[in-house]
């Protein structure tokens, strides 16, 4: 698809509204003067989402690579000045081979510009990222600083510097896949939180994540009318959870269960399987789940699960998402290399981040908790 048929791909049919499409760059060194694109390589505008206005911004790699110019950046900076205004969410179809080299520092600036906005936002309206394409150098910033971030499996890569320059420094062989591909960001990394199919896949997540977010900080997120009944009791609760302490069980069945017509819409599914995050709704109201994952590593809490449950409550805190913890955890996991990594400071990121919430906080103990992990995961109203 094109960077345009994404965008009305993603919109709601017939709202899409362009900004600045005939503005073009203004670099007359290095032969650029010569080539004159409408639009410069990045589309941008406003349009609905479910009938609610969200911005958007998609880059063009069929035009100087996606590389970001002045203008670019400046169209960027445009309407992410208005979505803050308007309290919409931003959402950014990255497909850029990073800074417009012939514009040198001034390029280097308008990604300054973009870094700036994206901090000022984080906190006060939803950012998602999509990584339509490959992304390198200064291109894969901003979408790091959004609150999520989308990848297509085997057409879009991220990194900071790419297999080529990798081997004349290092002298190690790396595939632009092993080093920077969906799978690997959504995996060892956790740099990007889904791994979609295919593009369309891709618009569809965002789509449907947008669904369980407010439109900004100071309202509540979009009530779903269900025909779940809101007391309605399942039996199979009672006998999911092992007797045997010793036992591994799925968290996602107890999920599935609770939530409304047993949908449970997980984040970052593939990075540290110890812990579940997610959105879900209970009786037509968006909550966001936490979980320790029995079935990995008993659900203990390391480094990285520390890092992407701190990650995603903060989220929640901010866009007033009330939060549900189901807590069944050993303790923190021992180890040499997991305290040279530092996980009492990494963990410590996740007791504060449900310590600061001030979004009601429910905790269900579903067989047991243990020593330090037992605290870090229990900060709550109730349990």
């Amino acid at each position: 698809k094109t960077a345009r048929e994404r965008i009305l791909y993603l919109l709601d049919e017939g709202t899409f509204e362009e900004f600045d499409q005939l503005k073009a760059h203004r670099c007359q060194d290095f032969g650029l003067s010569e080539q004159q694109y409408p639009g410069d390589g990045t589309v941008v505008g406003y349009g609905l989402i479910d009938g609610r206005q969200v911005f958007v911004f998609a880059q063009d790699f069929t035009v100087f690579g996606g590389s970001l110019s002045e203008t670019n950046a400046q169209k960027i900076c445009k309407i992410m000045d208005m979505a803050m205004k308007v309290g919409a969410p931003i959402i950014g179809l990255n497909d850029s081979g990073g800074a417009r080299i012939q514009e040198g520092v001034i390029s280097l600036a308008g990604y300054a510009d973009i870094f700036l906005r994206n901090t000022l936002a984080s906190g006060v309206i939803p950012q998602i990222s999509a990584i339509m394409g490959p992304c390198a150098g200064g291109a894969v910033y901003s979408p790091a600083i959004t609150d999520f971030n989308v990848m297509v499996k085997n057409t879009s890569y991220m990194f900071i510097t790419g297999p080529d320059v990798i081997k004349t420094v290092t002298h190690e062989d790396v595939t632009k896949e092993d080093l920077g591909g969906a799978l690997t960001h959504n995996s060892r990394s956790g740099v990007a939180h889904f791994a979609a199919e295919d593009e369309e896949d891709c618009l569809n997540i965002i789509r449907e994540m947008l669904s369980f977010m407010p439109s900004n900080n100071m309202d509540d997120p979009p009530f779903r009318s269900t025909s779940d009944p809101i007391d309605r009791q399942d039996k199979e609760l009672n006998s999911i959870v092992p007797d045997n302490p010793n036992l591994p069980y799925d968290i996602r069945d107890v999920i599935r269960r609770v939530a409304d017509e047993s949908y449970f819409f997980e984040v970052a599914e593939h990075f540290a399987k110890n812990i579940v995050i997610g959105f879900a709704r209970l009786g037509g109201y968006s909550v966001g789940i936490v979980a320790n994952q029995p079935a990995f590593l008993a659900g203990v809490l390391d480094i990285d699960a520390s890092v992407k449950a701190a990650r995603f409550v903060r989220f929640c805190d901010c866009f007033n998402i009330p939060l549900i913890t189901f807590e069944d955890v050993p303790g923190f996991l021992p180890g040499i290399q997991q305290e040279y990594n530092g996980i009492i400071r990494h963990g410590a990121k996740l007791l504060y981040a449900f310590a600061e919430a001030t979004v009601p906080k429910l905790t269900v103990i579903t067989r047991k908790a243990y020593g330090g992990a037992y605290c870090v995961l229990n900060i709550s109203e109730q349990t």
